[in-house]
């Protein structure tokens, strides 16, 4: 088991648009369906798998490009520090100052080590100057919990 980082800046208006942050639905549309449905389909279908958005479910950024791995780390608590070191990074542009609070960040490092221990996954998003979002995750791979079937980037 291994956790790969990823890291996302970008405007919130771009982060909102849910429909480019699921993944197609594994069955075509049926044969006969509308003709706009079916170039959405297909839009979907080749522009999830490549596009930089944060997926709606973390797991999914597993089929995502290896380019837009950050980091890959055996251990947890390696990865946690990741984290840290990104919102530490990223400090000087956050909307509020209380999300750095010393304590909180420790608690957070603890947090996020404990569940990519425990096979899951860690997403957390913060504003930085607006409308500006980031969005840091850890996904565990090798398998991931949630969905073992998606393969490692690393391995393709």
């Amino acid at each position: 088991m291994h956790h790969h980082a990823y890291l996302w800046t970008g405007p919130k208006a771009r982060f909102d648009q849910e429909a480019l942050r699921r993944p197609p639905h594994p069955d075509p549309p049926p044969v006969g369906a509308k003709p706009e449905v079916l170039q959405r389909y297909r839009e979907v279908a080749a522009g999830f798998p490549v596009s930089d958005l944060p997926p709606l479910e973390t797991a999914y950024w597993l089929v995502k490009p290896a380019s837009l791995v950050r980091g890959t780390w055996p251990d947890a608590e390696r990865a946690a520090a990741w984290l840290v070191e990104q919102l530490a990074a990223h400090a000087p542009r956050f909307a509020s100052g209380a999300q750095l609070e010393a304590g909180r960040l420790a608690r957070l490092a603890a947090t996020v080590a404990q569940r990519l221990d425990s096979g899951g996954d860690a997403t957390v998003g913060f504003y930085l100057e607006r409308p500006i979002y980031l969005s840091l995750a850890l996904v565990t791979c090798s398998p991931n919990r949630s969905r073992p079937h998606l393969p490692c980037p690393r391995a393709r």
